[in-house]
C-alpha cells in the first residue's frame, strides 16, 4: 500500500508563500517598479522562454537544472494569475480548479465509470470530448483552437494532425516526400527568377511540408531543429578550436580549410 501523502499544509505552504511574494512584488506602493509595469503581453515572451528552457533541461537530462526551470515557470504562471485577480477576472485558486476540473473531465475512465476498450478507443473519446469543449467556447472549426501563438513548426503539427483526423492527410510518407521535392522544385523556380516574395511563399511551404513530415514520423520537429543547432554549435566549436591551436580565428581561414575540418569534427563524433 503506497505512504499516505503528506498534510496538504505541509505541500501548499512554499506554493503560497510564492503567490504572496509575487503578491507583494505587485503592490503599488512598496513593490518592485519593473514587477509593478509588467502586463500580459510585456510577460508573455518570459513564459515563452522559460518554457524552452525547461525543454532545453529535459534534453539534457539535467535534473537539478530543471527543478530551478519548472521554478522559473511556475513563477511565470503565478505572475500572469496574480496580473488576473488586480483585473477581477481570476486568480491562483481558479487556474488550479479549472486545469484540475479539465483532467477530471477528459479521464472518464479514470475518476468516473466509463472504460475504454484500448488506448485507440482512449484517444478517440479524448478528442470527442475536446470536440464538445471547442462547441461549448463557439470554436467548431476543426482548426479553430490551435493557437495561433505556438512555434510555426509546432502549429503546423498540430494544424496537419487536427486535419488529418477528419481524413485530409496523405496516407504514408511517400507522398509527403514527393510533395516535399515538388516544393523544393517550386523553390527552385522562384530563386532563379529572383522574385524574393515568392520564393520566401515557396519556403513557408517547404517548411509546412517538412512539418507535415515530421508528424509522420513522429518525430517533433522542434526538438528535432533543437539537436541540429546543438550538433552544429558543437562541429563549429571544434572548428574553432582547431584553427586557435594555429593562432587563428575563423574568419583568418577559408570555407575548404573549414569544411575539411567540419568533415574532421564528423568523423570524431563516429568514433566516440
Amino acid at each position: 500500500m503506497p505512504p499516505s501523502p503528506p498534510p496538504p499544509s505541509d505541500v501548499e505552504h512554499p506554493l503560497f508563500a510564492l503567490i504572496e511574494i509575487m503578491a507583494r512584488l505587485r503592490d503599488p506602493v512598496g513593490g518592485c517598479p519593473w514587477d509593478q509595469q509588467q502586463t500580459f503581453a510585456s510577460i508573455a515572451p518570459y513564459t515563452v522562454e522559460e518554457a524552452y528552457e525547461v525543454a532545453d533541461a529535459i534534453e539534457r537530462g539535467d535534473l537539478g537544472d530543471l527543478k530551478e526551470e519548472l521554478g522559473d515557470l511556475l513563477l511565470q504562471v503565478v505572475f500572469h494569475a496574480r496580473m488576473a485577480q488586480e483585473q477581477g477576472a481570476f486568480d491562483f485558486a481558479g487556474v488550479a480548479a479549472a486545469i484540475s476540473d479539465k483532467m477530471i473531465r477528459r479521464h472518464p475512465h479514470v475518476f468516473g465509470d466509463h472504460a475504454y476498450d484500448d488506448q485507440a478507443a482512449q484517444t478517440a473519446g479524448w478528442e470527442a470530448l475536446k470536440a464538445q469543449e471547442r462547441k461549448a467556447k463557439a470554436k467548431t472549426g476543426v482548426l479553430d483552437d490551435v493557437p495561433a501563438g505556438l512555434p510555426a513548426l509546432t502549429r503546423a503539427v498540430k494544424l496537419t494532425k487536427r486535419a488529418a483526423r477528419v481524413g485530409f492527410d496523405w496516407p504514408s510518407t511517400k507522398e509527403v516526400l514527393d510533395k516535399l521535392r515538388e516544393e523544393i522544385a517550386e523553390l527552385e523556380v522562384e530563386i532563379e527568377a529572383g522574385d524574393r516574395a515568392k520564393a520566401r511563399e515557396e519556403l513557408g511551404d517547404l517548411l509546412f511540408v517538412c512539418a507535415n513530415l515530421a508528424r509522420k514520423l513522429d518525430v517533433e520537429p522542434e526538438d528535432a531543429l533543437r539537436a541540429t543547432n546543438a550538433k552544429f554549435s558543437r562541429r563549429f566549436a571544434y572548428i574553432e578550436a582547431a584553427l586557435a591551436r594555429d593562432g587563428r580565428t575563423p574568419d583568418q581561414s577559408d570555407l575548404a580549410e573549414m569544411d575539411a575540418l567540419w568533415n574532421a569534427a564528423k568523423a570524431d563524433e563516429k568514433k566516440s
